[in-house]
């Protein structure tokens, strides 16, 4: 069974994603040009309010994306954030004080029920709340009150991919201007991301070399550690294959003992601090003789046992997860492809999940 490729009918296994990953060059473009004028206002209007804090809300997917923008509100704006526990609120009945907080709710439809209330219940406790959501006629929106529509277009998929780099874009937007930045680093973006959307070919090969493993690692660091936890998710979910993903700092601390030379590893290595930290995790992988797949440069790639070579030269680090996760989410459609599933339709899955 061979993958759909994008332009092909979307009837054949796979289809669907692979149009929709195809898709997110155009959809980053229009992001740059549709969607930043709102995203400035919005954060304009947050800004003016000096939140102390901020806690971000999410599940699944978006989970990955609120992650990576708690990497850039701590980094690029100096605010301190946290990852909200949902059930705090909405199954212990929890009340804390949130004045000068900004909750910020990331949800592709923005119909799980607990982000909805947990959401509901952070604006009754004084916090200002934002929902960053693919659908401005969701209830999550409704409760919001600021939003930011991320522009990804219907995604028919069950699997996640345009939406989550819409998100991760719209959330660098909002971050940048948040600190009275232009964000104008991301200007190349769309061209960047379409120079690896066509190598689709390239990806095809290397899944072969993965079609039968029984388990998976992925690591990163820094800004790249959203980008492990997303490909995991999808390697999970479209080839069902176990994928344990991990921060590079936490691997050395016990998870490193599993690692041997079948099962694979795959690591994101981005150019800058993040990369450089992971130089000693990456030693210890070869060390190991660990059958060693990296996501990263020419000379990253040429050190390892396979890889794929992004066109990063220049690119700031904290753009970098934009491009990095396109290869991953390539990888995973072909790898299920090679595996005889459809990674339109996984098992268990539904679009509007009880948790989203």
């Amino acid at each position: 069974m061979s993958a759909a490729l994008p332009g092909e009918s979307c009837e054949r296994a796979g289809g669907i994603m692979s149009a929709e990953v195809a898709e997110q060059s155009a959809v980053l473009r229009r992001i740059l040009r549709d969607g930043t004028p709102g995203i400035r206002e919005v954060a304009a209007a947050i800004a003016a309010r000096e939140p102390r804090f901020v806690l971000l809300t999410a599940r699944g997917t978006s989970d990955h994306a609120a992650l990576y923008a708690k990497y850039l509100l701590e980094i690029r704006c100096g605010l301190p954030c946290g990852l909200a526990s949902m059930s705090t609120t909405t199954a212990y009945g929890a009340k804390p004080d949130l004045t000068d907080v900004l909750v910020i709710g990331v949800s592709q439809w923005g119909g799980s029920p607990d982000l909805v209330a947990s959401t509901w219940a952070a604006r009754e406790a004084g916090a200002t709340t934002l929902a960053v959501t693919n659908n401005p006629d969701s209830a999550l929106t409704a409760v919001a009150e600021f939003h930011i529509d991320v522009l990804a277009g219907p995604e028919r998929a069950l699997p996640a991919t345009k939406s989550y780099t819409a998100s991760l874009l719209s959330l660098y937007l909002f971050a940048e201007a948040l600190g009275g930045r232009d964000g104008a680093a991301a200007g190349d973006l769309p061209d960047l991301a379409q120079r690896v959307l066509a190598r689709t070919g390239e990806v095809r090969a290397l899944a072969s070399r993965y079609r039968f493993a029984e388990r998976m690692v992925i690591i990163s660091r820094g800004y790249g550690y959203p980008t492990a936890k997303e490909a995991a998710l999808k390697l999970m979910e479209t080839c069902y294959i176990p994928a344990l993903s991990y921060s590079g700092a936490d691997l050395l601390h016990g998870p490193l003992a599993m690692v041997d030379n079948i099962s694979p590893v795959i690591a994101i290595v981005p150019e800058g601090k993040g990369g450089e930290a992971l130089q000693a995790v990456l030693a210890r992988l070869r060390a190991r003789g660990a059958d060693l797949f990296v996501v990263g440069s020419q000379a990253e790639v040429e050190a390892a046992s396979a890889g794929f070579v992004l066109p990063t030269d220049g690119v700031p680090e904290e753009l970098q997860p934009i491009l990095q996760i396109l290869p991953l989410q390539l990888l995973a459609h072909e790898v299920a492809i090679a595996r005889g599933q459809d990674p339109d339709a996984p098992r268990t899955m539904a679009k509007t999940p009880e948790t989203d």
